[in-house]
């Protein structure tokens, strides 16, 4: 089982990276398309976390999609200090026809499963991902 997993990931990775380099950005900026695309806008301390990696990184991150005109910054209503990102037009078309990218080469993969067991799987998958974001789990 291990090993069918492992397996698995570097299949998904390699998928997300070949993904990447099409449109020249790294995995963390395609993560942080993928965040926005599903949020009108997020602190970058909110994005940080979701992450999982510091400030500092998630900043040249955002830093380097707002010079290719994907990502605006603005200050966040609430607090003047704070700052929230968000995508532009531009960054929301290309995080759409990667959603449809990743979307269809998972769906490759698990074309030749039925309807039943791909539910299983989803739920399987579901259940680790609960499982693996609970305190303690990591």
């Amino acid at each position: 089982m291990v090993s069918a997993l492992a397996q698995t990931t570097f299949l998904v990775m390699a998928l997300l990276n070949r993904l990447c380099a099409e449109h020249d950005l790294s995995l963390t900026q395609l993560r942080v398309l993928a965040i926005l695309r599903d949020r009108d806008r997020v602190r970058v301390s909110t994005l940080a976390d979701h992450l999982g990696l510091e400030r500092s990184t998630v900043t040249g991150q955002v830093d380097r999609g707002v010079r290719r005109d994907l990502l605006a910054r603005t200050a966040s209503p609430g607090d003047g200090r704070a700052v929230d990102v968000s995508l532009t037009a531009a960054g929301l078309d290309l995080a759409d026809r990667l959603y449809a990218a990743v979307t269809a080469s998972l769906e490759g993969l698990t074309g030749s499963l039925g309807a039943a067991d791909q539910r299983r799987l989803a739920a399987l998958l579901d259940r680790l991902l609960v499982a693996s974001s609970s305190p303690g789990s990591t």
